[in-house]
């Protein structure tokens, strides 16, 4: 008995040892530091700073096993941080759809959902599931920039469900379908849902607000305002499919699904997006790295300028970069590019595995 025991706690440190889950120190009012750094990964880092300073970069913060492993920057800043905001979104639809109050299957006719100018009889036939997957079919204009309807066919060409497109319509309506079936705002679930549990440091529920032209559609952007540091802890959440130090804030099942390839680049358009080489989840995207790349299998909350948000569950290892963004219409400030925040990644995930 004796033997067989020694024999199991060895199993279980072996699982610790390669899944690095077990071992995780979840933050409590402020984060940790990573005790003892390897030569190699302090040579990582070092090259990782001179790089850095050479980008727009705002703020990079790394956490291995829930320990700061490397900062940069104003990680206590709260900024604009664009559609990493829809991943937020995904993130909040895991406990409605499982509790039935969201059907994913459901139409948007059947929902009563129409627009400026009307939604034609075939665009009223997408599913929620289609709005999710960037797959709706539904091409009206958005109340916000920052897509690829410019490249969207002809309205009422494609049937929803087979052909991506990366529209902001389709991200804003399924925020109202949230509140709809929830009869609170997305900012209010947020709070309750995600954003008290996890302690977030910088977070203000009045700062949060919506803005754009409803002269385009009536359904608005759910901008947040969030700081890295902040970022980093809800992609702590989802490295851990929704579960916080042993509760589980949103349902396992659709973390795993939501953060899986649903699309992959080969099949998006128009072909500049495919020719990123990210495939798309629901609202989250996924790395398409080969089998022996440590970013193999990572998935990635994305926003416009250089907003950030890598969870890599091969290391149990989370990556939030901004990139300050004045909200005054001045879109030409510099940005950082999604290879070049990359690049940072693999500084850090080559050296400091």
């Amino acid at each position: 008995m004796f033997a067989y025991k020694i024999k199991l706690l060895a199993i279980l440190l072996m699982g610790i040892a390669l899944t690095g889950k077990a071992a995780t120190v979840f933050p409590g009012s402020e984060w940790e530091s990573t005790a003892t750094i390897s030569a190699e990964c302090k040579q990582g880092q070092t090259e990782l700073d001179s790089y850095v300073q050479k980008q727009a970069t705002t703020a990079l913060l790394a956490i291995k096993d829930g320990r700061i492993l490397y900062s940069y920057g104003k990680t206590d800043l709260p900024g604009i941080i664009e559609s990493q905001r829809k991943s937020i979104l995904s993130m909040l639809y895991g406990k409605y759809v499982t509790n039935g109050a969201i059907n994913l299957d459901q139409t948007l006719e059947a929902a009563n959902i129409d627009d400026v100018g009307g939604l034609l009889p075939a665009e009223k036939q997408a599913r929620v599931r289609d709005l999710l997957t960037a797959r709706s079919g539904v091409f009206h204009a958005a109340a916000n920039i920052g897509d690829d309807l410019a490249s969207a066919p002809a309205r009422g060409t494609q049937t929803p469900g087979s052909y991506f497109l990366y529209n902001n319509w389709d991200f804003n309506v399924a925020g109202t379908l949230l509140e709809n079936a929830t009869h609170k705002s997305i900012y209010q679930l947020f709070d309750e849902d995600i954003a008290q549990s996890l302690q977030l440091q910088d977070y203000k529920l009045s700062a949060q607000k919506k803005f754009g032209d409803k002269s385009k559609s009536n359904h608005l952007p759910y901008h947040f305002f969030l700081s890295t540091r902040d970022m980093a802890r809800i992609g702590l959440l989802a490295l851990h499919e929704g579960n916080w130090n042993g509760r589980q804030l949103i349902p396992a099942d659709w973390m795993r699904l939501t953060t899986s390839v649903y699309t992959p680049s080969s099949d998006m358009h128009p072909a500049s997006t495919a020719a990123r080489h990210v495939a798309y989840g629901y609202m989250w995207w996924v790395l398409e790295e080969p089998s022996d790349s440590p970013l193999q299998g990572a998935y990635m909350a994305w926003g416009l300028h250089g907003q950030y948000l890598l969870a890599i569950p091969r290391l149990n290892m989370v990556i939030a970069h901004q990139r300050r963004v004045p909200v005054d219409g001045k879109w030409d400030q510099p940005k950082v590019g999604k290879n070049a925040f990359i690049h940072m990644a693999k500084l850090l995930t080559q050296n400091c595995s």
